[in-house]
C-alpha cells in the first residue's frame, strides 16, 4: 500500500511539473507572437511609456528610501544610533552643514548605491524577527553591527567619508599637530583609510576589547 501511495504521489508530481512546463511554453509563445491588433509603432510607444513609468517609479522609490526620515522610521534606528548622532559634530556644527544617515552609509555613485541597497535589504529580516528591537538586544549586537560597517568602509577605502572629506583639499596647517602628522603619515600615503582611525566619529563605540589595532 505504501509503495502504491508513493508511486501515486510521484505521478502527481510529474503531472504537475508537466502542466507547469506546458503553461510556461504557451505563455512564451503568446509573448513572442506578433500582434495582429496593434501596429508596431503603438507597441514601441507603449513599451517606451511603460519603461519611463517604471524607471521613474524605481528612482522615486530609491530616493525615498535614501532619506534620513526613512532611515529613522523604525525605533531601532531612531532611539539608538540616530539619538547618538545628534550629540556629534556631524549633526550640529558652526558651519551648519549636517551629514545625514545616507551621506555616511550609502555611496553617492548610482551603481555603488544600488549594490548597497541590495546589501541593506537584509536588514529587513532583522526588523521582522526583532533582532535588535530592544536597547539591550541592540547593545548585545553592537560590536557585530559596527564590525560590518567598519569592514565595508575599509573595503571601499572610506568612500562615503571621501564624498565630503578630500585629502587633496585638506589644509593641514589648520589642523592640530597630532591630526596633521597622522594625516600626512597615514592618509596621504594611503597606508590607512579614514575608518582605521575614526571609528566612533558619529556613534558610540561598542566594547572595543579584542578589536584588532584598537588600543
Amino acid at each position: 500500500m505504501t509503495t502504491t501511495a508513493d508511486e501515486s504521489k510521484r505521478k502527481a508530481r510529474r503531472g504537475f511539473l508537466a502542466r507547469s512546463w506546458d503553461f510556461a511554453l504557451e505563455l512564451w509563445q503568446v509573448l513572442i507572437r506578433p500582434s495582429s491588433v496593434f501596429g508596431l509603432g503603438v507597441l514601441v510607444l507603449a513599451g517606451f511609456a511603460a519603461g519611463v513609468i517604471f524607471w521613474g517609479g524605481f528612482n522615486t522609490a530609491l530616493e525615498i528610501t535614501n532619506t534620513e526620515k526613512f532611515c529613522t522610521g523604525c525605533h531601532e534606528m531612531k532611539d539608538n544610533v540616530f539619538a547618538e548622532l545628534k550629540s556629534t559634530i556631524h549633526f550640529s556644527n558652526r558651519s551648519g552643514v549636517r551629514a545625514t544617515c545616507p551621506d555616511c552609509h550609502v555611496p553617492h555613485n548610482w551603481t555603488d548605491k544600488i549594490a548597497r541597497k541590495m546589501q541593506a535589504s537584509k536588514e529587513v529580516w532583522g526588523k521582522i524577527f526583532g533582532t535588535i528591537d530592544t536597547r539591550e538586544k541592540f547593545l548585545d549586537h553592537r560590536l557585530e553591527l559596527a564590525a560590518h560597517e567598519w569592514a565595508r568602509f575599509k573595503a571601499n577605502d572610506s568612500l562615503e567619508c571621501r564624498n565630503c572629506h578630500s585629502a587633496d583639499s585638506m589644509d593641514i596647517t589648520k589642523q592640530s599637530p597630532r591630526a596633521s602628522v597622522a594625516h600626512q603619515r597615514f592618509l596621504f600615503t594611503k597606508e590607512k583609510t579614514c575608518i582605521d582611525c575614526h571609528k566612533g566619529i558619529a556613534h558610540q563605540l561598542p566594547d572595543m576589547r579584542g578589536v584588532p589595532g584598537w588600543q
